[in-house]
């Protein structure tokens, strides 16, 4: 589940794609700083993304489901899985108050810091009228169970935000002074673990006639990076999509919440990562991208514009630097459109490389490698200029899509059963 649609792919025992599909998401509702989407609609989505890949292969041979989601959006919802809440989405900003309140308890390594994160949000949703019995739920548990999952299991890699502590491997003791509701916070689980069967009504409508099992899923940008091929220690996946998100596989964790840099669990692993506000957003604000791709054609990587830009759609940055005033720097334009776009990218790229620099500052390897997902991977002019940024080789990526690396969970889990 993204921001914009549902994909669901399948894949066979060899990792070979049989099936996918796409199904738009309506837009979220932007109110102030309030960003909702109703729950029902990713279940719609997520069901009919199911009916149609059904149908491109023999649904009996079927054995497993992964659901992975957007980290840090949560509802609440009752003992049988009704929403109480709307789906209160990872870049909703109303939860400052309760953001402070975390920040007087919360360890400087916990990923509840910031009004972005699921804990905060929780409170703010528990401060408007709710039932006693009330679950706090992300949006991949909540569509797990609604396909048949044991009801209460979250992934680790989605508790974070919620504040779970992924090296003590539970909930922490300072969440007790929050005096949460009893039954809250559900049990957390690795990715990859198998939480339950296809509920039968659901069996029943697809045509998958054996008892699939459901598999604990992850965060949308963990399971792109799973499905990048990325497996060892200093292999690095940038996301270049709206914004700029890296990630580098590490030994140890590294937090360092005043740069919003945290650390997912990654089998034996970790996966060290942080997201710059910089991005493809900043490049259509200037060019189509009709208009982009005719002046990647006129692209000179091995001649560098000496422009120092700093691409961002409006004030504020939070990594490789973090600071809420940083104003964009994209002037002097040139008459040369071309070049102005080249400018951009440049901009971009330095920002990648100083934000793997920083996570090497801050313990987690510099990349011995990185891979590429999101729509700016596709550009070869681009990743010309990032290959000379970053000094290391840029590799493709096996697959992008998110839902091929909750597919491999999908595997991985039905296999250890």
């Amino acid at each position: 589940l993204g921001t914009s649609g549902v994909r669901a792919i399948a894949i066979d025992s060899a990792g070979r794609i049989r099936a996918e599909t796409a199904i738009t998401l309506p837009a979220p509702l932007h109110h102030g700083a309030a960003i909702e989407q109703q729950p029902v609609l990713w279940w719609e989505a997520v069901a009919k993304a199911l009916d149609e890949l059904t149908t491109r292969l023999d649904p009996a041979t079927i054995c497993a489901i992964a659901v992975d989601g957007t980290s840090g959006t949560v509802l609440l919802a009752d003992g049988q899985g009704t929403p109480l809440t709307a789906g209160i989405m990872y870049n909703d900003g109303r939860a400052l108050a309760q953001a402070a309140r975390i920040a007087k308890l919360a360890p400087r390594d916990s990923a509840a810091h910031g009004s972005g994160s699921g804990l905060a949000k929780v409170l703010w949703l528990l401060e408007q009228w709710v039932p006693p019995t009330t679950h706090a739920h992300t949006q991949a548990d909540w569509i797990a169970a609604r396909l048949g999952a044991r009801p209460g299991i979250c992934d680790a890699n989605n508790a974070l935000k919620l504040g779970y502590d992924p090296l003590a491997r539970r909930w922490p003791a300072w969440l007790e002074t929050l005096q949460l509701p009893d039954g809250l916070m559900p049990k957390v689980v690795p990715a990859g673990r198998a939480i339950g069967t296809l509920a039968p009504a659901l069996a029943q409508r697809w045509g998958i006639f054996r008892e699939a099992r459901i598999i604990s899923g992850t965060t949308d940008s963990t399971a792109a990076f799973l499905a990048s091929g990325a497996v060892q220690p200093g292999e690095a996946v940038t996301a270049l999509g709206s914004t700029l998100v890296l990630k580098v596989i590490a030994e140890r964790p590294v937090f360092a919440p005043e740069y919003g840099v945290y650390s997912h669990p990654f089998g034996n692993y970790w996966l060290v990562g942080g997201a710059s506000n910089s991005g493809g957003a900043v490049l259509r604000q200037f060019f189509s991208d009709t208009q982009m791709a005719a002046l990647s054609l006129q692209l000179d990587p091995d001649h560098p514009t000496g422009l120092d830009y700093y691409p961002l759609t409006s004030a504020g940055e939070r990594f490789p630097l973090c600071d809420p005033q940083r104003p964009p720097r994209v002037t002097p334009r040139p008459e040369d459109d071309a070049q102005f776009f080249q400018g951009l990218l440049e901009g971009i790229a330095h920002i990648e490389r100083a934000g793997y620099e920083r996570l090497a500052e801050l313990g987690a390897p510099y990349p011995t490698s990185v891979r590429s997902n999101g729509a700016g991977a596709a550009n070869a002019a681009w990743t010309a200029i990032r290959a000379l940024m970053l000094g290391v080789p840029l590799l493709p990526a096996t697959h992008t899509e998110a839902a091929y690396g909750s597919a491999l969970l999908a595997r991985e889990g039905y296999s250890a059963v």
